[in-house]
């Protein structure tokens, strides 16, 4: 299952790396015995009860150090004395710098030089290689898939590993024992991790969940590789909503994941994205960083159609540096009109 440097998961057909339903298993177990479960609250959005999964809550802020807990926990199990390198936007690295210290397994993490400042700063405090690379995500992932060959170490992808699947896969787990009645879920999507960890989750459980995905209208690479573009072609621009932003491997296991479940991805301004940061706050007394709030715009826009009597979605992660929620937050709707898509 395992393989050093940069063809870890090449030349391999993607359907046959789906997590199993015992690599699931694991996955349950080994969070369970590390994380603490998140809430799963009603909240209310624009007067309709929403149930909300707050991973914004998970000890690094993000969903994302369950995935990554479980990938180390395999490099652990399988290479004593592995080690791993990975690239990240943010929330990877930190899930993975947190796991590192869980089960002794060493790591780089790559990051862009643009990387969120809050995240880089959390990334510092813990003793791992963290290195700046790159002017975007794809730029610090093909010099993490370097740095694998150079020095033969795992390359953990954020999201295209069946073990790291495995581990997002708990969010949904834990989120339909919380909310029995959820009948419809809102997923952000960058890479497809924790998309693709939702679809196996209900499927694993037999669950007629709706389950929609969101992504920034201006970096919405997903979206248009499963409409038939390569990543190559796609053209990301700016938006707040970094863990989202750009990602994405062609042949990626989550894109045939997601692809033969037939999800539905829907498109969010960036306009949508940053009112509802400050609307989650004001209303709901809730801090989350831009990729929770595509998911929250999903459904407080109308841009997600709500079809369940009982819908959700998941609050990815909280790490927003105080430099932009402030701005955020000092937003008027008028202002927000004027800022497009």
């Amino acid at each position: 299952m395992l393989a050093k440097g940069r063809g870890s998961l090449k030349d391999v057909e993607p359907l046959l790396l789906t997590p199993t339903p015992d690599m699931l298993g694991q996955a349950r177990d080994i969070v369970a015995a590390h994380l603490a479960p998140t809430p799963t609250v009603a909240l209310a959005v624009r007067g309709r009860t929403v149930w909300a999964k707050l991973e914004n809550l998970q000890v690094t802020g993000s969903f994302k150090v369950r995935g990554a807990l479980v990938a180390l926990s395999a490099v652990a199990r399988e290479d004593a004395g592995g080690a791993v390198v990975t690239a990240s936007a943010g929330n990877h690295g930190l899930g993975v710098a947190h796991a590192s210290g869980l089960t002794g397994v060493r790591a780089t993490v790559v990051v862009p030089e643009n990387a969120s400042t809050a995240k880089v700063a959390k990334l510092r405090s813990y003793p791992i290689e963290l290195v700046q690379h790159g002017q975007n995500y794809d730029e610090a992932q093909a010099y993490a898939k370097e740095l694998a060959d150079r020095r033969s170490l795992h390359f953990v992808s954020a999201f295209n590993n069946p073990w790291v699947v495995a581990g997002q896969a708990t969010v949904f787990d834990e989120m339909l024992t919380q909310a029995p009645d959820l009948d419809q879920v809102v997923v952000p999507v960058g890479g497809g991790g924790l998309m693709a960890g939702t679809v196996l989750s209900a499927a694993a459980r037999g669950r007629a969940v709706q389950i929609d995905g969101v992504q920034p209208a201006v970096s919405a690479a997903l979206y248009h590789v499963l409409r038939g573009a390569t990543m190559a072609e796609v053209v990301h621009g700016p938006t707040i909503a970094d863990g989202l932003a750009g990602g994405g491997d062609d042949g990626a296991i989550t894109n045939a994941i997601i692809g033969s479940a037939g999800v539905a991805l829907h498109l969010v301004p960036e306009s949508a994205i940053r009112a509802a940061v400050r609307e989650a706050v004001e209303v709901n007394g809730l801090v989350m960083e831009g990729s929770s709030a595509a998911a929250y715009a999903g459904l407080a826009h109308g841009i997600v159609p709500v079809v369940g009597q009982h819908p959700g979605f998941i609050v990815s992660g909280r790490n927003i540096s105080f430099s932009l929620l402030t701005e955020l937050l000092a937003e008027t709707p008028d202002e927000l009109s004027t800022l497009g898509a």
